[in-house]
């Protein structure tokens, strides 16, 4: 599917974001969140990352939130307005903080990882369909979401039914599951999240969350469970990525040598859009969708610079042996010209 969206709306952009994001703390050196002494700030939301990576790449973007009227606040839309986000429609609320949040330098697959978060309460936790500029929201091809907003309130979750309406004027809706257990008060209540996923054109999720969320093993079973979006992407970790429409589509993800995880799914989902709204074939979206998730990987932040479209271009236009022989690693995405010396094959 590619998409439309309301062309005759004022300010339309190429990807709308709507979604909560914190200032992030991320420690000085590793060890226990009791034992690090000092912390450097940065920013992180899974909404706000696809918009930044896409507007890196090139699209008009939009993010959709509320913040603080306090510091934090100011950071967040000075930051995410410096990668060239539009952040006209972000609410200042005077009455609530920005939340924040504090994480171990390790992987968040490791046992011993920490995050502490304070986003209780937050302006974002507070959007509803009263406070959110409706038009502002849907007023791009392709209006992009996730579960975590589903999350954090009933008025977010409201919001988000809203959002997802199903009408002729909606921009292509495009949602990433991101289940997150801690979030859910009550577990059972993540099912809530296969119904809104039901009302989207495009669904990214992991095959580890479906499982956990919803008790579905395996990409057909996913499918199966969400027959009405026009593609269903599940993702496989290093095995890869399978896209569900009319036909099915696998592609399996080039060798990384992975600096850190944290990111590389909200990447993922930004070279997949960027690529649907060039309208390339599924099996190019998906190889575009690694190529810059690869980008995040390598790198020890949130977020990453894409590579280049014409050198993302070029790989993603390899044949299978040598998509197959592709090894990225720290630095590959910095200088095209060099890239045969910078994206090694083997």
């Amino acid at each position: 599917m590619t998409p439309t969206g309301p062309c005759n709306a004022p300010d339309v952009v190429d990807v709308v974001a709507l979604g909560e994001s914190m200032v992030t703390f991320l420690p000085s050196r590793p060890g226990r969140l009791a034992d690090v002494p000092s912390f450097d700030r940065g920013i992180g939301g899974a909404e706000s990352n696809v918009a930044c990576v896409l507007a890196a790449a090139g699209h008009s973007t939009r993010w959709v939130s509320a913040v603080g009227a306090d510091g934090f606040g100011d950071h967040l839309v000075a930051e995410i307005g410096g990668y060239g986000v539009d952040v006209a429609s972000v609410r200042r609320d005077p009455a609530r903080p920005t939340g924040i949040y504090f994480r171990t330098a390790g992987d968040r697959a490791d046992d011993a990882h920490e995050v502490a978060y304070y986003r209780a309460g937050s302006a974002a936790s507070a959007m509803s369909t009263a406070t959110v500029d409706l038009a502002a929201a849907r007023a791009g091809r392709v209006l992009h979401l996730s579960g975590i907003t589903a999350a954090l309130s009933g008025t977010c979750l409201d919001l988000l039914w809203e959002l997802t309406e199903p009408g002729t004027e909606r921009p292509l809706v495009s949602f990433d599951v991101n289940h997150r257990p801690g979030l859910w008060a009550e577990p059972d209540r993540a099912r809530v999240l296969l119904d809104l996923a039901r009302r989207a054109d495009v669904v990214f999720v992991g095959a580890d969350e479906a499982l956990d969320a919803w008790g579905l093993s395996g990409a057909a079973a996913i499918r199966a469970a969400l027959p009405e979006p026009a593609l269903v992407v599940v993702k496989l970790g290093a095995d890869g990525a399978v896209a569900l429409g009319g036909d099915t589509t696998r592609v399996r993800a080039p060798r990384v040598d992975v600096v850190a995880a944290v990111g590389a799914g909200d990447a993922f989902a930004a070279g997949f859009l960027s690529a649907t709204l060039r309208r390339l074939p599924v099996r190019d979206r998906l190889r575009h969708g690694h190529l810059t998730a690869a980008a995040a990987l390598t790198v020890p932040g949130d977020l990453a610079a894409p590579p280049a479209r014409d050198h993302a271009d070029r790989l993603a236009a390899l044949d299978e042996d040598a998509w197959g022989r592709l090894r990225l690693g720290p630095g590959w995405t910095e200088d095209a010209q060099r890239a045969d010396e910078e994206v090694r094959t083997s």
